[in-house]
């Protein structure tokens, strides 16, 4: 069976020395840029909170905040914490990719925490507002994944597998297509699911689709509903997507993996987020 080998180059075009322009952050701006299109629409219509002007600035302090330095500590953390001790400048290396979703999600939640009460802003319209968008900056986090090789599926023989030379440290330039073919014969390497192309659907574009549903209904425009929702919904797309994805080096009973048991939390949140909105919903009624 001939099966799809990953021989993508991560960069797009040198700059000069180590510096390059590289689709994996271009897959972030285009996140970025997706989010303030929107946001900037919905401030003009008076549904969020931080003024039209300052649109721009809110995206970008949470993008450095909030995505980037949550999104790193919580890989290095969470994931690398072996490498971060033995190597502390692991963390700095962001170009080698290596960005949790969970950490991301805590990183932007403590930012528009502090950005809320500095601004004297609604932290549920906020979070409601950027519930639906985060899940347009995962999905194209996840396609800069699969540009980069990493985070690939388990192995698998549907027709669509592909093979990631990544797999055996080997990276674009190192290699050419006949010796990995060679080396798939011989069984050094499999195909594999690739699960981030999944992930990018299930957790990004599908999980936005829904959201954007919602919020037109009147139950969406309650305060802390779209939050709630989307921690729903994110986490058991990422429970679901880890099944195709090749787990980390921790297993929880056999089966779960670190980013299912994280998801698992996020789902405890959205029930305590709901528990809060029906008491609130209980006292105004009283009222």
């Amino acid at each position: 069976m001939v099966h799809y080998i990953h021989n993508i180059n991560p960069i797009v075009f040198q700059l000069g020395g180590p510096l390059a322009v590289r689709w994996y952050g271009l897959s972030y701006l285009l996140g970025f840029i997706a989010a303030i299109l929107l946001l900037r629409r919905w401030s003009k219509k008076g549904e969020f909170q931080v003024p039209v002007a300052e649109v721009s600035n809110f995206v970008v302090m949470l993008a450095f905040f909030g995505v980037f330095i949550g999104g790193r500590l919580g890989y290095v953390l969470l994931y690398g914490f072996d490498s971060f001790l033995k190597d502390p400048l692991y963390a700095l290396r962001v170009w080698e990719g290596g960005m949790a979703s969970h950490g991301g999600l805590v990183g932007v939640i403590l930012f528009i925490f502090w950005y809320a009460k500095k601004h004297n802003h609604s932290f549920w319209n906020l979070t409601d507002n950027m519930a639906c968008t985060a899940s347009l900056g995962f999905a194209f986090g996840r396609l800069a994944n699969f540009i980069n090789g990493e985070l690939w599926g388990r192995v698998t023989n549907v027709k669509w597998g592909m093979v990631f030379p990544q797999e055996l440290g080997l990276h674009h330039g190192q290699y050419d297509l006949p010796m990995i073919e060679k080396m798939v014969e011989a069984g050094e390497l499999l195909p594999r699911h690739p699960s981030q192309l999944y992930q990018a659907f299930g957790e990004g574009f599908l999980v936005f689709g829904i959201i954007l549903l919602l919020r037109r209904t009147a139950w969406g425009k309650r305060s802390g509903a779209l939050s709630a929702c989307y921690l729903v919904l994110y986490a058991l797309a990422r429970i679901g997507m880890e099944f195709f994805r090749e787990p980390d080096s921790t297993v929880y009973l056999g089966w779960r993996t670190k980013g299912q048991f994280y998801s698992l939390l996020m789902i405890l949140g959205a029930a305590v987020i709901a528990w809060k909105m029906k008491l609130s919903q209980a006292l105004s009624t009283r009222n």
